[in-house]
């Protein structure tokens, strides 16, 4: 099974954004974007949340993802 990298952390950070600021902006609970962000690597990711990220960071979703395994 694949797994994943959110690119959270990198992408506020060039925005100058805090977690919780990403949370605040995308709409997605402050818990769930800790999570994402602090996870080596994610099984598993909500498809809506991906796509709430992606239209914060103003990114495609492939800029957000980064593939660690096939």
């Amino acid at each position: 099974m694949g797994r994943i990298r959110l690119k959270i952390r990198e992408l506020a950070a060039e925005k100058r954004w805090t977690m919780r600021d990403v949370a605040e902006r995308s709409g997605i609970a402050y818990s769930t974007i800790t999570n994402y962000a602090s996870a080596a690597s994610l099984a598993t990711v909500d498809y809506t949340a991906l796509q709430k990220l992606a239209r914060t960071f103003e990114v495609s979703m492939e800029d957000l993802v980064e593939v660690l395994e096939e």
